[in-house]
């Protein structure tokens, strides 16, 4: 699961957005969810060269790097110029519930999308219940791994 350093973080981030303080900075939107055994975060990066995207993971953070570039031609008269370009990152903290080793990316249309299976250790599982020599009954449960 995903967890947030800064607990000030995303209503500076909402604030930013608002007052327009950031527009044009590099600005990487998110969706994440789980499902099932696995974890997915889908990052929005619109016309950036998919041989530009960094993907890193180190201990459990996961780090995020792209490069959208746009230079106009000589001879080019610039009307507007509302895209943001440069260099855009994004860090997410990984819960240690995640297997960080078996991380998967793929992008698509101008979607990143991360694919984080949960740890087999986080999984929910069966435990068997034993008896003590004092109990008069025994109940059995076999133990099984999800």
């Amino acid at each position: 699961m995903l967890m947030r350093f800064d607990p000030f973080r995303e209503l500076d981030r909402q604030f930013d957005r608002l007052s327009q303080r950031n527009w044009g900075a590099g600005v990487m939107p998110i969706d994440a969810y789980r499902r099932g055994d696995e974890f997915y975060v889908h990052f929005d990066l619109p016309g950036v060269d998919p041989a530009s995207v960094d993907l890193e993971v180190e201990k459990n953070v996961l780090t995020v790097k792209a490069e959208r570039s746009w230079e106009p031609k000589e001879g080019d008269e610039v009307v507007v110029s509302e895209r943001p370009r440069g260099t855009f990152t994004r860090q997410l903290f990984l819960g240690e519930t995640l297997d960080t080793d078996r991380i998967d990316a793929s992008y698509d249309h101008g979607v990143l999308t991360v694919r984080i299976p949960v740890a087999e250790a986080a999984k929910p599982r069966k435990v068997s219940i034993g008896s003590s020599s004092n109990a008069p009954e025994a109940i059995n449960a076999a133990s099984t791994a999800a």
